[in-house]
């Protein structure tokens, strides 16, 4: 369905609603005014409403004016917002007397009841009352009642649990606008807390969806199941027209009301009802909040296409090299030229000295010859806001590398960062842009298509392969640590580019997607993230839409994702850890694939680099293995939360041919031909290896598991072994058979080699070849099955049907 064009909204009239409460010098509508937006928003007609304002005298025509033998009696206060907790919602008949009653009734126990409440919880408290008790506070709640809303009584078809909807709009620091929507009600976020990951409720970046994409994503929640009758004892309450149309006018108003939209007078902070109910095929808002603001200024454009000189440079200076220690700087310089980067394109700022290990030397920024390309700073962070404005003014370079930390991880650091930060965007407002600047309390990069690296670690801690083919990937990091771990710890991860990023002082996540999305260097863009600047999650967002467009694997992990990991993010490279639901949700929707821990990015970061290439068709697994416990545990691994694969049926030809492959061993009578196949502990190589090919073949099936079984002694799985039965590079070996076997098809295959560092050898050689390698069978299955379901969301994305 597209309802997009259908749904008329009064932006003149909702604008002038904020305006009128401006004027009044408040950031908020009052819930009748909400009601007046949503009237105009092209959504469901809200129920009819009369403000009574406190001291009013209304006539019994006004009293009796709503339809209905009942009213909802309402309290309107800028500072109360639960108002059910403190007896400001009461229904009652619709009778002069009785409307009379209850609204004095409600005027005064309401803030007498909302004093007890703060009195209870005082850090609770609202600003205005901060410091009040007794009489005084009771006396300051009562001056800010503005009356009470007389609403129109629409019972719901409905009470039971799920018959309530939730919708809301939320402007957050790094995504920008973020849509929202799940089951409504009171205890709503006792719901997100406690159901399984999206099924309670759902959230999309405004940028980066639609009223009918955002409705295929609410369809996959217990809500939508209960709304549309698909749970026992429900009935339908709401028609998916309604539900796409709803969704489309708050999707379309938070575009409109955007920092990104620079016709924006006002910017929408959150607006929410909760809930909307259900009367006869109508949606009913019972409640609506809206905070609103104006646009903030913008900061002035990176000029990104420097980041091209950053990873390519042709002339590199490094400042801070010691001309007697291994400090920093002297092992930045030694990496430099160690990658084989030409010796008279490096020069070195330092006073007094001709030359380090062959380098030229100059005595300042003033001296040098010509502009370049890379300006790395290796200096304490008290020298550095002197030398970023000397980079200015000279335009010394067109990027620069802050290596040092203290620029804001700490609070007496952070004086010292903005002083930066406001000198980079000057610099950025001018007609040359400035240089872009990556860093500080960053490692560096290695980039092997530029030849060189600036990690400041000695070789002799983390050797280099230099004969080792790097992979057509990148690897950005906000951690220059996480990124080194990583690299020490499985070194088959080996990336075209490595890149820290640090504290994001000026280059951002956003900016290096963006410029990786174009670039032929790479088909895999890997992202460790610790926090966004402002609006950069939703630029990076936005970046990984462009990435995943032009045919790259993007995959993702975000730290900080509890409050403890947010208070450890932000001392570390002084990001800023946001709300860990709504990032996963954007990112996911952009079609980066996110890992759930770092095993599994590791993993991920693997599979990409070795499968890019490979046809993903759809998600049926076939799952082989000469171990009986391992044929189980990949049937065990292929559900969870976060993903879903299904066990291929074999065709009636793959089951002939295994078959046969099996009678010719004499294993017919131990194996029974089903998925999993469990084809015995005594299948050798070849049985092994014709069971892929067979399989591979197969036009139900999708993807290959296959176990090695490194222990059992029919197979070829060891390193220089003085009994050439076991010589895993036999001719009859598994490594070259299976290798065989994988370069004749387009379809993924997976090996697990489940045994000890004895077999490490052979994991190498299937690795050198294109095969991933996992140690267990179920490690396997899930970061191939999270692998697949990226990939075909991505080719969703590409063909225009996001699934």
């Amino acid at each position: 369905m597209d309802v997009q064009s259908c749904v008329p909204i009064d932006y003149e009239i909702i604008t002038s609603l904020f305006r009128t409460a401006q004027d009044e010098g408040r950031d908020f509508l009052f819930e009748y005014e909400v009601y007046n937006l949503l009237g105009h928003s092209g959504a469901e007609t809200p129920p009819k409403c009369i403000l009574i304002p406190r001291g009013g005298r209304p006539s019994d025509d006004e009293l009796l004016a709503l339809p209905g033998e009942r009213v909802v009696l309402k309290i309107v206060s800028p500072t109360i917002i639960h108002k059910t907790e403190v007896g400001g919602v009461r229904i009652v008949p619709k009778t002069p007397d009785k409307i009379r009653s209850a609204i004095r009734r409600m005027l005064y126990e309401v803030p007498e009841n909302y004093a007890t409440m703060i009195n209870m919880n005082p850090s609770h408290a609202p600003e205005a009352y901060k410091g009040l008790a007794g009489d005084a506070l009771v006396a300051a709640i009562r001056r800010d009642l503005k009356g009470v809303l007389l609403v129109q009584f629409m019972p719901p078809d409905s009470s039971a649990f799920g018959n309530e909807l939730i919708v809301g709009l939320r402007y957050t620091r790094e995504f920008g606008m973020v849509v929202s929507a799940g089951l409504g009600g009171t205890d709503t976020e006792l719901y997100a807390e406690r159901f399984r990951k999206g099924q309670a409720i759902v959230a999309a970046s405004c940028e980066l969806t639609n009223g009918d994409e955002f409705f295929e994503l609410f369809r996959k929640t217990i809500s939508y199941r209960k709304l549309a009758g698909l749970t026992r004892g429900q009935r339908r309450v709401v028609t998916d027209e309604q539900l796409v149309e709803c969704f489309t006018s708050f999707i379309e108003m938070g575009r409109h009301y955007s920092p990104l939209n620079p016709d924006a007078e006002f910017v929408i902070r959150e607006m929410e009802i909760n809930p909307y109910a259900f009367t006869d095929y109508l949606m009913v808002p019972l409640d609506g909040m809206c905070k609103f603001g104006k646009p903030g200024a913008r900061e002035n454009q990176r000029p990104v296409a420097k980041i091209d000189n950053l990873l390519h440079p042709q002339k590199i200076g490094v400042i801070g090299v010691s001309t007697t220690r291994r400090n920093f700087g002297r092992i930045i310089l030694d990496n430099i030229l160690a990658e084989g980067f030409p010796k008279e394109n490096v020069c070195v700022l330092r006073d007094g000295v001709q030359e380090i290990d062959g380098v030229r030397c100059y005595p300042s920024l003033e001296a040098l010859p010509e502009k370049l390309d890379l300006f790395v700073v290796a200096v304490g962070a008290a020298q550095v806001p002197e030398l970023v404005d000397e980079v200015v003014r000279l335009d010394a370079a067109n990027s620069v590398m802050l290596i040092p930390g203290g620029m804001g991880e700490t609070e007496e650091s952070q004086e010292r960062a903005a002083k930066v930060i406001a000198a980079i965007d000057q610099a950025h407002g001018t007609d040359h842009g400035g240089p872009v600047f990556l860093g500080a309390n960053c490692m560096g990069v290695v980039s092997h298509p530029g030849k060189y690296d600036t990690w400041f670690i000695p070789e002799q801690k983390l050797p280099k392969n230099r004969t080792a083919v790097y992979h057509r990937a990148a690897l950005v990091s906000q951690s220059g640590a996480f990124m080194l771990h990583r690299s020490s710890q499985c070194p088959e991860m080996n990336p075209a580019y490595m890149i820290s990023l640090g504290n994001q002082t000026d280059l951002t996540l956003g900016d290096m997607v963006k410029y990786f999305s174009g670039s032929g260097q790479v088909d895999v863009i890997a992202v460790y993230a610790e926090g966004f600047n402002d609006l950069d999650g939703l630029e990076f967002c936005q970046a990984v839409r462009l990435a995943v467009l032009a045919g790259k694997d993007v995959i993702f992990y975000k730290a900080g994702r509890t409050p403890e990991g947010k208070n450890a993010t932000s001392g570390h490279t002084a990001s800023l850890a946001g709300d860990y639901m709504v990032c996963e949700s954007c990112v996911r929707q952009a079609g980066a694939i996110v890992a759930r821990n770092f095993t599994e990015f590791q993993d991920l970061i693997l599979l990409a680099e070795n499968l890019a290439t490979r046809t993903i068709r759809g998600n049926r697994l076939a799952a082989v293995s000469g171990a009986g416990f391992e044929a189980v545990g990949m049937a065990d691994s292929i559900d969870s939360d976060d993903y879903q694969m299904a066990l291929a049926h074999f065709g009636e030809a793959s089951v002939r041919e295994i078959t046969k492959i099996l009678d010719a061993k004499k294993l017919s009578g131990l194996v029974t031909v089903q998925n999993p196949l469990d084809i015995n502990p005594s299948a050798d190589d070849e049985a092994h290896a014709v069971s892929a090919d067979i399989l591979l073949d197969d036009e139900g099936v999708d993807a290959v598991v296959i176990g090695l079984d490194p222990l059992s002694p029919a197979m070829h799985t060891l390193l220089e072994t003085d009994v050439p039965t076991f010589a895993m590079d036999a001719e009859n070996g598994i490594v070259p058979l299976l290798t065989q076997v994988v370069s004749k098809h387009d379809k993924p295959v997976v090996g697990v080699i489940d045994g000890g560092r004895l077999f490490d050898p052979m994991r190498d050689a299937l690795i050198a070849g294109g095969i991933p390698v996992f140690p267990v069978c179920d490690r396997a299955v899930a970061a191939l099955a999270l692998y697949i379901e990226g990939r075909l969301h991505a080719d969703s994305i590409r063909s225009g049907v996001v699934l």
